[in-house]
């Protein structure tokens, strides 16, 4: 798998920039993945794209919701999340990608 494919987007929530604040000593970032991709692949498509080293990785399955549009019910993707953890003083870029 191509290392710049591993990374679909970064997630933006209120809840993803509390966690986010390097002044608490959080420094974690969320990231939308591919599905497949394992832990030791995030950590190399970080080092790779963004030069930043991972301290710790957590991934986890997001099960896709069950929408209704007007008559029909439908369920949305599956999805995987990576709660990454960096190293003091490093911070992504998420403006630009490659």
């Amino acid at each position: 798998m191509n290392l710049h494919n591993v990374i679909i987007s970064p997630l933006i929530t209120e809840k993803t920039e509390a966690i986010k604040n390097p002044s608490k000593d959080t420094n974690r970032y969320s990231l939308k993945v591919r599905k497949n991709a394992s832990k030791e692949l995030i950590r190399q498509a970080l080092h790779k794209i963004f030069k930043v080293d991972a301290v710790k990785i957590n991934t986890m399955i997001v099960m896709g919701k069950h929408k209704r549009f007007r008559t029909s019910k439908i369920k949305l993707p599956t999805w995987k999340k990576a709660v990454v953890t960096l190293a003091a003083g490093q911070s992504l870029d998420l403006t630009r990608k490659a």
